[in-house]
């Protein structure tokens, strides 16, 4: 704990328990944070995705999910090396950060890629976001010795949660990835976010998907009954 910026632990002198419950609180930050970054971590990325999920299927409010790869990092490590790696990783990571709101969660997903989850995210906010996203890491110096600056471009993929209905983390992610792999196939420094997926329902077939206790082991369907919305068809493959 000491060797990462938490808040200063209070004498232990003063109070013991105040001093154990720093020390609890402090270590549960650090399980859920990435070491090099200070990113939320994969473990807690994942349990954001499912609150989300769960959210948007009982709310039917909008999520946008954010995948940002750092384009030709291999590159990178090979001519600089990974010291200059790490560097600009943190670099990156800390305009992401500032490039987002207080509520929306900037997790490190692994190697030189991020996610970020977006609540309450409408179609225009996401890409605007996207492409400031985009534009703050275009423009960004990282300085890796005295005399010297590299820049570093970043490609952006971005899904909406499925609103009513109950998808999955798997489900939701591999989408995201999927306009990722597009955003570079088009030659990368670019986003590509997936339309807004039309699974509204209306206020009768709310009732239906989230009050099953309502019907009873005599009820029957006829004709009159409206059709329950059903999840879009799978979107278009991309190519990395």
């Amino acid at each position: 704990m000491l060797g990462h910026d938490l808040p200063a632990l209070p004498e232990l002198e003063e109070d013991a328990t105040q001093y154990l419950q720093a020390i609890i609180d402090g270590l549960c930050d650090l399980s859920l944070r990435d070491p090099l970054t200070g990113c939320a971590n994969r473990r807690h990325f994942v349990s954001v995705l499912e609150r989300e999920l769960d959210r948007v299927a009982r709310s039917g409010d909008v999520a946008l999910l954010l995948m940002v790869d750092v384009d030709h990092f291999k590159r990178i490590n090979d001519e600089h090396g990974h010291n200059v790696g790490d560097l600009v990783l943190q670099q990156v990571a800390n305009c992401l950060a500032n490039c987002v709101r207080p509520m929306d969660t900037l997790a490190r997903y692994g190697g030189e890629e991020f996610a970020i989850v977006l609540p309450a995210c409408q179609t225009a906010y996401g890409r605007a976001v996207a492409e400031r996203i985009r534009h703050a890491i275009e423009t960004l110096k990282v300085r890796i010795s005295p005399t010297q600056t590299i820049q570093v471009t970043v490609s952006v993929g971005g899904a909406y949660a499925l609103q009513w209905i109950r998808s999955t983390r798997e489900l939701w992610i591999q989408r995201a990835d999927q306009r990722l792999y597009a955003a570079k196939s088009d030659g990368r420094n670019r986003i590509a976010i997936e339309e807004q997926p039309d699974s509204t329902v209306t206020a009768e077939e709310k009732n239906l998907l989230f009050a099953p206790a309502a019907f009873s082991s005599s009820t029957t369907w006829s004709d009159d009954w409206p059709d329950i919305a059903m999840a879009p068809t799978d979107p278009t493959d991309g190519d990395n």
